[in-house]
């Protein structure tokens, strides 16, 4: 991995706000607390030279600063504590699904509208693009905590493109911190939702010809010979989602080679619905279906950003990559998410208790303290 795969986001748009953070600029001490999981690692990453899409972050404090002034706070907790001390499955979805409408309904203030709105309207003119396609995604503070419990559960919408489907993105994520599964996990463990607040992540959506994740260890037996990467055409989401077979590969870590190519019978693609605005899932196009998705030199440059990104962190690590329409072979690929392994193996590597973003955000989003160094 070398230097240049650090590509940042180009000078002259407006300065930082306690609202909105770039992923190229906050500072990647405090980025976590700040931007949530996905998004602060996304600028610990970019500083590390590793090639991450452009992009920003309606922060943690914007978020709870919404829920008081607008007078969510309240009305989330009466909502709670009706549920009682052990309710019904239906009963706590019937609760998610009233919070998750309460944030839809109400409206942002015009101050945090216009911040928003001014971001968005400044990574189109990065971008050279006009109403740029856009991943508005949610990053709490501690969903990508060393057990992985919330991992996965809070939403991700891919395709938003214009100020005002940004902006609803934006209020459908802070949603998702209320999802059914969030909620019921929060009630069994005593986690007060005030003490995993969310940000949410506004970022270029990548011009994809494939997608995927990739383990630095087996993410199964937790052997660290070896990388597994899973792939398939376009867009990511139908391979974290588990909605398409995804081609499997195992590389050698030591010396490079592919040591598994299974190429997967695929029936599900996620691309662009330009009718929509939106990415969504349609049927594989045939002569795409049984074909083989990556190259050898495309496997190799996967495997370089999760060895490097790995090196970087000092354990094995999950990432979620995109390998643009317009890569050039010896281009890096473009990083969109990484976060610690969960494996179930005997004896997996461990990640460091040092990084549980749950307890760091407890002790220092709400004390104004600034974070260690990790």
């Amino acid at each position: 991995m070398t230097e240049v795969l650090s590509m940042g986001i180009e000078a002259g748009r407006t300065s930082t706000t306690s609202s909105v953070v770039w992923v190229d600029e906050v500072d990647p001490v405090t980025a976590v607390a700040v931007a949530g999981s996905k998004m602060g690692r996304l600028t610990e990453l970019h500083r590390a030279g590793v090639l991450v899409p452009k992009g920003f972050a309606v922060t943690v404090d914007a978020y709870r600063r919404h829920c008081a002034e607008s007078g969510l706070d309240v009305r989330i907790d009466e909502v709670i504590a009706g549920l009682g001390a052990e309710p019904a499955d239906a009963a706590v979805a019937a609760a998610s699904a009233w919070i998750r409408q309460l944030f839809e309904d109400t409206p942002m203030s015009d101050a945090l509208t216009s911040e928003i709105t001014e971001a968005y309207e400044e990574l189109c003119l990065c971008c050279l693009d006009v109403n740029v396609p856009t991943a508005v995604r949610s990053s709490a503070t501690g969903e990508d905590a060393a057990d992985a419990s919330f991992a996965g559960i809070f939403d991700t919408y891919l395709g938003v493109s214009g100020a005002p489907r940004v902006l609803a993105a934006v209020r459908s994520c802070w949603g998702s911190l209320f999802t059914a599964r969030a909620l019921a996990y929060r009630l069994r463990k005593g986690i007060s939702h005030r003490a995993m607040p969310i940000a949410v992540g506004v970022i270029e959506l990548i011009h994809a010809r494939a997608s995927g994740v990739a383990f630095s260890v087996h993410p199964v037996t937790g052997k660290a010979d070896r990388i597994v990467i899973e792939t398939s055409w376009g867009w990511g989401e139908a391979v974290v989602q588990g909605l398409v077979n995804p081609d499997h590969i195992e590389v050698g870590k030591a010396d490079g080679r592919t040591l598994k190519y299974d190429v997967a019978h695929k029936t599900v693609v996620s691309a662009f619905d330009f009718a929509e605005g939106r990415v969504c899932e349609i049927d594989m196009p045939a002569r795409l279906a049984d074909r083989r998705v990556l190259e050898e030199e495309q496997v190799s440059a996967v495997a370089e950003a999760v060895k490097a990104i790995e090196r970087h962190y000092g354990y094995p690590v999950d990432v979620e990559w995109v390998i643009s329409r317009h890569r050039r072979a010896g281009d890096p690929v473009c990083v969109v998410q990484s976060r610690p392994v969960t494996v179930t193996a005997a004896e997996p590597a461990a990640v460091p208790a040092a990084y549980d973003p749950v307890a760091l955000a407890q002790k220092y989003v709400f004390s104004g303290k600034p974070i260690p160094g990790r």
